[in-house]
């Protein structure tokens, strides 16, 4: 493609999705493992407080043991430290929730606390980019725990008991490291391979995109990892074979594979597989250039460990909340949006509408064109999951027992269809939280129903409005970053080679760096493409840009030894 075949955006309005939002993929490759370890961590407590008649108490303990569908994609040595700040985070938000719960009982106050409440969620989930489910668990907890009347002198024993199945939900998500630990970074090693061999099948934009995230996170799993050992080691030849993939098909691929030539789309493949099976890791024999990439990784390895690698990360969580920063045009949407939620679905007569809170706070997505998806998919998700509940509520009716075996299974097949389409997933999660709501008593189930209803309409509703109301023009700026971060890295790359004698680790570095811009520029431009009331992106800048960075990148991997380029001219 050329770069005159490139037209600027004129306008800042994309196009609103209607036909695909609700077509259904394919599970994702762990979808079990969210959704077995929520059940474990809920039905132990559940059960516990069944046997001791206290199933109202249920409500604490689910704060608890919901922090178990995080940090799965992560290796071990990093989840057990993401779990901990995950249930410290949902500990104190429903902290807040239950003090002021206690303090009053004026429902606009309730309102503007939890809208404030679901902002600082946001807002931090997105800093720390936390991953799936992201901030929706957080907010539902805190909006629910607002709205039960609350006794002051009961708090500590409610926070107590989240804390409690908080702890042993942090058990069951680090446990599987006792059988396999490197299980999260083998299966991140095979997502690169697979993506890698995609890209070498099918050459184009969004496959070299695709494939260069996956090595990224590839490399970033096995560097949070810890330690070396002997399967990470291999591992780690593995992800230097699918970025020599990368970089050979980038530079221009060949009918076959060979030593120099293009990557073997099927060989990457079958590495693929044996890697994610639970044999022995793949021993192929070591690409051109792994002893200098290698070199520069335990380099990197290195410094994490150090204070420097804490201070940098600390310094990139800060710039996330520094004013300037793309995440608070965001906040800003969740805190007037949930709000507004409230407060309309309250003048309507609902009583409790934490659900219409927690429904504006699910629409916000990265940008305009995601969030209307998702509210689509939020609104029709809710309405089936509410006739799922009119048929179910007989049955959870017929005794406590049923009442928590309810719950457990629509936990389970929330985890387990969410990753097919969001709407699916929502109609397991509402039967399931109006069936929590009958814990603390019986209520009419008409009643439940229609306010249930009600709140989904307004909430997605007024989540819309304030995403349109409230424009990011910072994800521009975010693009125009990303691009000046592309050419100083690209610049950096260039004065490398350009050295006679270029030291390996400086390579690797360099490579590493303009690597990860090009990632960061390419996500970046695809949010800002999909946001309202912004100035146009400046689109030939990028392409320019990706297109400099790629030649920079497969002269610095010829430089290295990885590849071999084709003689300029077509030479033979």
């Amino acid at each position: 493609m050329s770069d005159t075949a490139v037209r600027s955006r004129k306008t800042s309005a994309p196009r609103l999705p209607l036909t695909g939002t609700l077509r259904l993929k394919s599970l994702a490759e762990t979808w079990y493992k969210p959704a077995l370890s929520v059940v474990v961590a809920s039905a132990v407590p559940n059960l516990l407080l069944y046997s001791l008649d206290r199933l109202d108490l249920v409500m604490y303990t689910m704060a608890g043991s919901l922090c178990a569908l995080y940090g799965h994609n992560l290796p071990y040595a990093r989840r057990a430290h993401t779990v901990v700040r995950v249930v410290l985070g949902m500990v104190a938000g429903l902290a807040v929730s239950l003090v002021t719960a206690s303090l009053t009982d004026s429902v606009a106050v309730l309102i503007a606390v939890g809208a404030v409440l679901a902002a600082v969620q946001k807002t931090f989930c997105d800093a720390t980019r936390i991953g799936p489910p992201g901030h929706v668990i957080f907010t539902f907890v805190s909006s629910a725990a607002l709205f039960t009347p609350q006794e002051p002198g009961r708090i500590p024993g409610h926070l107590g008991l989240a804390l409690a199945a908080g702890a042993f939900a942090w058990l069951i998500t680090v446990g599987p490291a006792l059988r396999r630990r490197e299980g999260p970074e083998r299966r991140a090693t095979a997502r690169a391979l697979d993506a890698a061999a995609a890209y070498a099948a099918a050459p184009g934009d969004r496959t070299r995109h695709a494939a260069a995230a996956a090595v990224q996170a590839a490399w970033q799993s096995l560097l949070a990892a810890g330690r070396p050992t002997p399967v990470r080691q291999a591992l780690e030849r593995l992800v230097v074979h699918a970025e020599r993939a990368l970089a050979t098909t980038s530079a221009g691929p060949s009918r076959g594979a060979g030593p120099s030539g293009g990557a073997d789309p099927a060989e990457l493949a079958r590495w693929a597989a044996r890697t994610r099976g639970r044999g022995p890791v793949p021993a192929p024999p070591p690409a051109p250039g792994t002893v200098e990439q290698l070199f520069g990784i335990d380099a990197e390895r290195s410094g994490r460990r150090n204070r420097r690698g804490r201070r940098e990360a600390r310094a990139r969580f800060l710039r996330a909340l520094a004013p300037g920063s793309p995440v608070l045009p965001v906040a800003y949407r969740t805190l007037t949006g949930c709000a507004l939620a409230g407060y309309v679905s309250y003048a309507l007569g609902v009583g409790r509408p934490y659900w219409a809170i927690v429904t504006a706070a699910a629409v916000y997505q990265p940008n305009a064109t995601q969030s209307w998806s998702r509210a689509l998919q939020r609104v029709f998700g809710n309405l089936v999951g509410v006739l799922v509940f009119a048929a179910v509520i007989p049955v959870a009716r017929l005794s406590p027992l049923a009442l928590v075996l309810c719950v457990l299974c629509f936990n389970f097949a929330a985890e387990a269809l969410i990753t097919r389409n969001y709407w699916l997933g929502s109609v397991a999660v509402t039967p399931m939280a109006l069936l929590v709501v009958e814990f603390a008593g019986a209520h009419p189930a008409w009643e439940l129903i229609s306010d249930r209803a009600l709140d989904t309409l307004v909430g997605a509703a007024a989540g819309l409005l304030a995403v349109f109301a409230v424009p990011n023009r910072r994800a521009g700026g975010r693009v125009e970053k990303a691009l000046t971060a592309t050419a100083e890295a690209r610049a950096g790359a260039e004065r490398v080679l350009a050295a006679p004698a270029a030291d390996a680790l400086a390579l690797e570095a360099a490579r590493r760096q303009l690597t990860s811009s090009l990632v960061e520029l390419r996500d970046a431009s695809d949010i800002a493409a999909g946001e309202w009331w912004q100035r146009a992106l400046p689109e030939e800048d990028m392409l320019a840009a990706e297109q400099a960075g790629h030649r920079t990148l497969a002269a610095t991997a010829q430089r290295q030894g990885l590849i071999t380029l084709p003689p300029a001219n077509g030479a033979v």
